[in-house]
């Protein structure tokens, strides 16, 4: 049988999802059809009620629940009070050495960061040789919520020895960006660094300082940064809501 593998746009999946014996699970169906009223309510939109839209589509209320689910999961909807409305696009966050700062201002948005904790603490074996520090030399621990336009949308920890930025805890705001106060207030420049993606979901205290639900899945990036010197400089991990970021990088040919 010839099958048309060609998507209804590009990036959209193959043969709308549609697997080849075409037998659809009624949710997934129902799914298909939310999304075009999506597409027409337009962002900030109102979604009727699940018992509307359960009569609309001649289903039962779970099934349209969980349709819903899946769309508030993937970031095309998001709850407001009771109801649910259509989601603004993913911020897009660049895999680069541009700060959260940057990588939100380019998009119009309005960066800013929430400090939940600013601490000193005898740096563990593991993480030393990160840091570039000696095991119990002290480091700093900061941990910030993200915001953009003031939503949550992700959860940063820094790690920094105290011997590269000994003022932290008395010359830098932490509402703002870090980066920046490295290479303005303390001449310090990013060389380069590893990071490393996987998606996982947020641990209960994670979730309740982001504000999402402790099933939404999150994009955790692990940062290695080092200076223009080859020096170990920061580690940081970063959690970023999956229905909200997406991430891109440019790709250059290697010969």
């Amino acid at each position: 049988m010839n099958h048309d593998h060609t998507p209804s746009a590009p990036g959209a999946p193959v043969r709308s999802g549609v697997p080849e014996h075409g037998r659809v699970p009624k949710y997934y169906a129902v799914k298909a059809r939310l999304a075009v009223l999506v597409d027409e309510l337009g962002e900030g939109g109102a979604l009727p009620t699940e018992r509307d839209l359960a009569v609309r589509y001649e289903v039962s209320r779970e099934t349209v629940r969980q349709a819903l689910r899946e769309l508030l999961l993937e970031g095309r909807l998001r709850r407001r009070g009771r109801g649910t409305v259509v989601a603004g696009p993913k911020l897009e966050q660049p895999l680069s050495l541009a700060s959260y700062t940057e990588g939100v201002r380019r998009q119009g948005r309005r960066p800013g960061r929430s400090v939940v904790s600013l601490d000193r603490f005898p740096c563990p074996d593991a993480l030393a040789p990160e840091v570039g520090v000696a095991p119990g030399a002290p480091v700093w621990h900061m941990e910030r919520v993200l915001l953009a336009d003031d939503e949550r949308v992700g959860l940063e920890s820094t790690y920094v020895a105290e011997a590269r930025v000994p003022g932290l805890d008395s010359d830098f705001d932490p509402d703002s960006s870090f980066y920046a106060y490295l290479r303005d207030r303390l001449g310090i420049s990013f060389g380069d660094a590893d990071e490393r993606i996987e998606t996982v979901l947020a641990t209960p205290r994670e979730a309740l300082l982001i504000g999402t639900p402790p099933a939404l899945p999150m994009l955790l990036l692990h940062r290695l940064s080092r200076d223009e010197d080859g020096r170990p400089l920061e580690r940081v991990r970063t959690l970023y809501r999956g229905d909200r970021f997406s991430f891109t990088t440019h790709l250059g040919r290697q010969d």
